[in-house]
């Protein structure tokens, strides 16, 4: 199992009174997850940008750490 560590922003949207996540997106580093995760704060209920480990043989995405947080978001560790 090999594991490298990506960052992703994922956006939250309000779904019949939940908070859930919207489309995920990819980010090149922390610094550039933060920026975009900032950018995205004023367009969504909540954002938030993490580091994950992911699995280069199946693509799983496992230990998200926050990075940060805009706004109202659900957490990912919860399922």
């Amino acid at each position: 199992m090999s594991l490298s560590e990506k960052f992703i922003v994922m956006p939250f949207k309000k779904n019949r009174g939940n908070v859930v996540p919207g489309e995920m997106r990819q980010a090149s580093n922390a610094v550039s997850a933060e920026k975009i995760a900032t950018a995205m704060s004023a367009r969504h209920i909540g954002v938030a940008a993490y580091s994950v480990q992911v699995d280069e043989e199946s693509g799983d995405m496992t230990s998200p750490r926050l990075l940060v947080q805009f706004g109202e978001t659900a957490d990912l560790t919860a399922a």
